[in-house]
């Protein structure tokens, strides 16, 4: 029997906007990252100090846009954003940034010039999964949509300089996610948007497949249809399009944000 493949193009209803002005792109980028962190709050990952999404600068590509340290991504505004350079020096905003964090960002952006955002929390799927120091299996549909372009990072299990940083990056390689074991999940994308339903994904599947490993041995979808689902449902077009249901709730919700 001959295996359907699915084009993701056939569910495309909307897309990501084209921008006549690098403000007007800006803009757009510090809105859906604070929408993205708001999202975030919302599923219970604002914890503390810890978790962080940074986002290019549509100009200057070097520059990156980062959550603040130290403030709820519950209460998080487009004007608490900051702009900070590789080095973790504030360029615009007031707030302090996470500088171990930045640290694995910076190098991830640096390493991948693809990579537009990056989302890391400390989810509580995310971490019970990361300390089992194993990758994802495609047990179901979602998790399909991770199949082949998740890594597992195993060191360095924290980044202190940029020289452990890079080494964090090197281990990422071209993936999409990665788990750092004993730590948690990061996730990448060509928008934000992308980046955070690869995470939210992530998380999902994380907690689906805890569940099934405690009640027995959940199956796997085989090689050719979980990559056929990979196609389709984890392109980044997929990913981009899957987000804007959540956005389209936080807008309504959460008018505040962009202040």
């Amino acid at each position: 029997m001959r295996s359907m493949a699915i084009d993701s193009n056939s569910f495309i209803t909307r897309e990501p906007p084209v921008f006549d002005t690098v403000e007007a792109e800006r803009r757009h980028r510090l809105e859906r990252l604070a929408g993205v962190c708001r999202v975030f709050g919302r599923a219970g990952f604002s914890e503390g100090l810890l978790g962080h999404v940074t986002v290019r600068d549509p100009e200057h590509p070097e520059l990156l846009w980062a959550s603040p340290m130290g403030l709820s991504w519950n209460q998080l505004k487009v004007s608490d954003l900051v702009q900070v350079d590789h080095e973790g020096t504030i360029l615009a905003g007031s707030r302090p940034v996470n500088p171990v964090g930045l640290l694995l960002h910076a190098a991830i952006h640096e390493a991948r010039p693809e990579v537009t955002a990056v989302c890391h929390a400390h989810s509580l799927h995310g971490k019970a999964w990361a300390s089992l120091g194993r990758p994802l299996d495609p047990i179901s549909q979602d998790a399909c949509a991770l199949y082949g372009v998740q890594a597992l990072v195993r060191e360095p299990r924290v980044a202190l300089d940029r020289s452990t940083a890079a080494q964090f990056a090197a281990a990422l390689g071209g993936a999409r996610v990665a788990i750092q074991a004993g730590h948690g999940l990061f996730s990448t994308g060509q928008t934000v948007d992308e980046a955070a339903w690869w995470f939210l994904v992530m998380e999902r599947a994380c907690q689906v497949q805890l569940m099934a490993e405690a009640a027995g041995t959940p199956e796997h979808w085989p090689h050719e249809a979980a990559l056929a689902l990979q196609r389709g449902t984890g392109s980044p077009g997929f990913g981009w399009l899957s987000f804007q249901t959540l956005w389209d709730e936080i807008v309504v919700s959460d008018p505040d944000l962009f202040g």
